[in-house]
Formats: structure tokens, C-alpha cells, sequence
């Protein structure tokens, strides 16, 4: 007699177990995806659909997480007028300290 297989059901979104991301890196082509990138789909039929995708000048990718609170361009642009209304007029400055790597802040304006 044959042992059938067990067919454990899987999650939506889970992958098998036989998949192994451990050596991957996280976001190795994401630059270059974002430069624009194209798709081409061969259709059973013969066609071939080509499709480019390319950013937009000055677009911004937000993660996830902050999406879930700023879901559009103008919801975004709100939020940083206010917090650039509410930032200091005078900008810090970083420089290198004489001994090495250590970075200190100092102020952009002359100090009397």
C-alpha cells in the first residue's frame, strides 16, 4: 500500500517550504527597478504585449507602514508643509571633528 502524501493547505501568501530566502538580499534590484524596468507578456495566442513603466520626475516611495496614514500626493504634501511651517528657519549643519569619525552639530548661522 502507498502512503498518500500529506496535503497540508497552505495560507494565502505563504510560500513552500522548500523555498530558501535565507542567502537573499532584501531590496538588491530595487534601485535599478525604479530607474524602470519592462514587462513582456507572451499571450497563448501568438501576441506579444510590451509594457515600459518608468517613475515619474521627483516621485517618492513610501513604505508600507507610513502609506496607511498618507494614502495620496496631496495628503503627503499637507503634512510636510506643516511640519516645515513648524521647523526651525535656521538649519544645523553636521562637520567632522578633529579626531576622527565622531560628528557634532553646530548651528548654520554665525554665532556672536
Amino acid at each position: 500500500m502507498k502512503n498518500k502524501p500529506s496535503k497540508r493547505k497552505r495560507k494565502v501568501g505563504e510560500i513552500r517550504a522548500e523555498y530558501d530566502f535565507s542567502s537573499g538580499a532584501r531590496g538588491k534590484h530595487a534601485e535599478k527597478y525604479q530607474e524602470g524596468h519592462t514587462v513582456t507578456i507572451h499571450k497563448k495566442d501568438g501576441t506579444t504585449i510590451v509594457q515600459n513603466f518608468k517613475l515619474e520626475e521627483g516621485a517618492v516611495i513610501l513604505e508600507p507602514d507610513v502609506r496607511e496614514y498618507f494614502p495620496d500626493a496631496e495628503s503627503v504634501n499637507n503634512a510636510l508643509r506643516t511640519l516645515i511651517s513648524i521647523a526651525p528657519k535656521t538649519r544645523k549643519k553636521i562637520s567632522k571633528t578633529r579626531s576622527g569619525n565622531k560628528r557634532t552639530n553646530q548651528s548654520a548661522s554665525p554665532s556672536s
